[in-house]
Order: structure tokens, then sequence, then C-alpha cells
């Protein structure tokens, strides 16, 4: 069972300095993990433990594993591209494109989704309600052909290969998976990519320390305004945006029951009934069911501030662009193949609505996103490059 270990912040801080809680030690020489449970650290009081995961407990090694993956090329077939290419975590584990960009050099027609808290997601990409599995998620990228990411589907055993020739992975497999007879394999990749990335926890914010610290300094009045106005009726902004997470789609130990929200958020409206472009229509492309034309996932709002562009598409550059857009109940699209009056959809949800907001109103709400910002996560070593104090993983 993974535990919550309560520590001071001073005491996190001396295990961060000292390298405890990675693999780097004092002479700066990597050695492995102690085969022990992982410990979320620092969740604050009032914050759940994500949920476990049936048959993928979380262990010291495993992540090591994962986080040692996640950050090598040679998991893709042409050794251009890691996980960390599309998710950088001074980005919050996003890539700050539009789109994102396989190793191919194909543009893919979807933002690049943040890491952050993924431990509490219920469902998986933008649109799936049928993908309830992290460590089946993160075949996608790895073997998936439309679009080509990393490229590697066909060629397994070549990725295979150069990893069982490396020195540390021929110590972190079988440490990680003691009860493989076999421990490289795709199945444990993508079970260490998993855990690793089901580590990556965020409550260090302004917005935390006020919540959960009761520290009345933590946010200003500008950024209190901004709150106020967020959690109201008159902007809605919580009906999707909600909980620890800042989203209406969570998991977490003790949870009676998970729901499962997708929403259609009114940003296209190609045909006058509601509909999206059919590069991607949301749960639709999934169900079939016109209902779902149209609906994606709300997203967490933490770490916001660094993960422009945003929407599924990042056809927002900006947080303003963002509000100026829910403001208005849904985006005009004036021309174009894409033309359509996105506030006029029947498919939209109920609470995006036209609201007015005075300039000071949006400046409070902007700044009130930007105190959700944890800052400790951009730079946290727990989940840097392990590859980065070392030679380079060879080619």
């Amino acid at each position: 069972m993974v535990e919550r270990l309560r520590t001071s912040h001073v005491g996190i801080l001396a295990l961060v300095i000292l390298g405890v809680s990675g693999c780097e030690h004092a002479d700066g020489q990597w050695r492995p993990p102690p085969e022990e449970p992982y410990v979320y650290e620092d969740l604050p009081e009032g914050v759940p433990l994500p949920p476990e995961v049936d048959g993928e407990p979380l262990t010291k090694p495993r992540v090591e594993l994962g986080r040692h993956l996640f950050y090598d090329v040679r998991l893709s077939l042409n050794e251009t591209q890691s996980c960390a290419s599309c998710h950088r975590q001074e980005l919050a584990f996003t890539d700050g494109l539009p789109t994102s960009i396989g190793s191919t050099g194909e543009v893919h027609f979807r933002n690049a989704q943040s890491l952050v808290n993924v431990a509490y997601v219920p469902r998986f990409t933008w649109s799936n309600p049928l993908l309830d599995s992290l460590s089946r998620q993160a075949l996608i990228p790895l073997l998936g052909e439309r679009p080509i990411e990393l490229g590697a589907g066909g060629h397994e055993e070549d990725i295979l290969a150069r990893l069982r020739a490396d020195e540390r992975y021929q110590i972190l497999f079988p440490l990680a998976f003691p009860e493989e007879e076999e421990p490289f394999s795709i199945h444990t990749i993508s079970v260490a990519l998993s855990a690793f990335q089901r580590t990556i926890v965020s409550f260090r914010s302004r917005y935390d320390r006020y919540v959960y610290e009761s520290d009345e300094s933590a946010l200003n009045e500008q950024e209190l305004l901004g709150m106020q106005l967020f959690f109201s009726e008159r902007t809605e902004c919580f009906h999707c945006h909600a909980g620890v997470l800042f989203s209406d789609s969570i998991d977490h130990q003790g949870l009676a029951f998970v729901e499962l929200p997708f929403h259609n958020n009114g940003l296209y409206n190609v045909d006058g009934h509601g509909g999206y472009p059919k590069r991607d229509r949301g749960v639709f492309d999934v169900t079939g069911k016109p209902e779902d034309m149209g609906k994606f996932r709300s997203p967490s709002l933490r770490n916001v501030a660094v993960t422009a562009p945003y929407f599924h598409d990042g056809s927002a550059a900006t947080l303003e662009e963002v509000l100026e857009h829910y403001m208005r109940g849904g985006r005009l699209i004036e021309e174009g193949p894409n033309a359509g009056d996105g506030a006029e959809s029947p498919r939209k949800n109920a609470f995006i609505r036209e609201f007015m907001l005075r300039e000071y109103e949006k400046e409070a709400i902007i700044a009130f996103l930007k105190a959700l910002t944890d800052e400790p996560l951009l730079h946290d070593p727990r989940f840097s490059d392990p590859w980065e104090s070392d030679a380079p993983p060879p080619n």
C-alpha cells in the first residue's frame, strides 16, 4: 500500500538537497534505488492519495526505471525523441507547441497534455472514454502510427536490443520487475513509464499555501478577487474546473464513484449543428453518438500559466484568449473551412454562456490562474533527466 509520508517543509527540502529522493548521490554518481515501495512525500493535508493500480504497484526501482525511459531517445526508432520531447518539465510536462511534432517530423492534430497529476486522471488522452490505463496509454506514443510519435511500432525488438545493451538498464529492469523471467519487454517499458508519471504530483503552488496551509499572505488582493470570480456562478468556471485538480475528471483513493465527464465548449460549429472539423471530433470519433460531438476532457488548470497554447488543438495562444472565448460563450470563426459560431452550437455545454467582465476583473482572473503554478515542480530533481549528470545514453 502506497502511503502518505507527512514531513515538514524543512525535511522535504533536506531530502531534495541530499539527493535522497532520487538516485544521484553526493559524489555525483548514480546508484540503483533501494527495493522499497514508493511513498508520496508531500501531499498536503486534505489532498487524497491517487488511486492504486491493480497489478502495477509503485516501487522505487520501477519509478526510477520509468524516469530513465521517459528521457531516453532510444525509445524512438530514429533515436531523435523521447517522451520528454513533448512533455518538458519546465513547461509542466507540455511542449509549448499548438500541436506536437513526432520523431519523423509529422505534425500532430492535438495539443500535448500536461502529465502533472496524471495519477488522478480516470481516462486518458483528450477524448477516449474507454482508455482507463496509463500503462496502455503509454503504448500509443511508443507504437502508434496515426500519427507517428516515437515510431517504434513494428520495431519492438530493435528497441529492446538497445535497452538490453545498456549497463544501467541491466540493473534497473530486473530490480523493477523481479517477478518477470524476462524483464525486458514492451509491457514492462509501458508499466515503468506509467509508474514514473504517476509520481509527478503538484500541490505546492501559492494557491495551495493559501488553502492547505492557511497562509493568508500567499495570495494578494487581486488574486483573491480572481479566485472569487473563478468560483462564482457569474463565470461558471468551477463547474468544469473544480476540486483539487481544477478539473471535474478525477479519481482518487476513497472515492465512491468516478464520474467521466466530457464537454463541448463551443470551440467550433462548422455545420450550424455543433459539428467539429473532421480531423478531430472528440468523443464522437470513439462512440459515433451525435451527442458526443466535440466533447473533450476538461484539463486540469494547475500550472496553466506555463502550458500555453490551449484547448485540444492548441488554437488559443494565451490565457486572455481563453477567457475571451468563454466570455463570449463560444468562438466565432468568420471565414475558412471551419467558419461558424460556436456560441450558437446546440451541442455545447449548458454552462458555456456569455458573461461580462470589467478589465480589472479579467486581469484578476488571469492573476489567480497564474497563482496555480507550482514553481518547485518545474525544477524538481525527482522528475528531471537522469542522464544529464552523466554521459548521454549511447546512440
